[in-house]
C-alpha cells in the first residue's frame, strides 16, 4: 500500500513539489483518487491512512494560451505490504500537457 497525502502520524505521507511553470496555473490541491483505509497500525501506534493495490493521484492545471509543456517535479512516498515498509523514495515526474 501507498500512504495518503494526509497519512497521519508514523509514515511518510506522499506529497508533491511542482517546479514553477510560469505557462501554467495548479488549480487547487492534489486530489486522491482511490479506496482510502483507514487503520490502527501498531508498529506506528496510531491511525493511518492509506491506499491498496491502486490510487490515481490528479493535479488539475490551467494553461496560459495555447501551449505545449510539462508539469514537472517530484514525488516523496513510501510503501508497505503487511510485513515491511520500505524506506521513502523520492521520484522525478514530468507529465506533458497541452495541444
Amino acid at each position: 500500500h501507498i500512504y495518503a497525502q494526509q497519512a497521519g502520524e508514523g509514515p511518510v505521507s506522499t506529497s508533491f513539489d511542482f517546479v514553477n511553470n510560469p505557462l501554467l496555473t495548479l488549480s487547487g490541491p492534489v486530489k486522491e483518487i482511490g479506496k482510502l483505509k483507514k487503520v490502527r497500525e501498531e508498529a506506528f501506534g496510531s491511525d493511518v491512512k492509506y491506499f491498496e493495490q491502486q490510487v490515481d493521484f490528479v493535479q488539475t492545471v490551467k494553461l496560459k494560451g495555447k501551449v505545449k509543456t510539462n508539469l514537472a517535479g517530484k514525488v516523496e512516498f513510501m510503501v508497505c505490504n503487511d510485513k515491511q515498509c520500505l524506506p521513502p523514495s523520492t521520484v522525478d515526474i514530468k507529465v506533458p500537457v497541452g495541444e
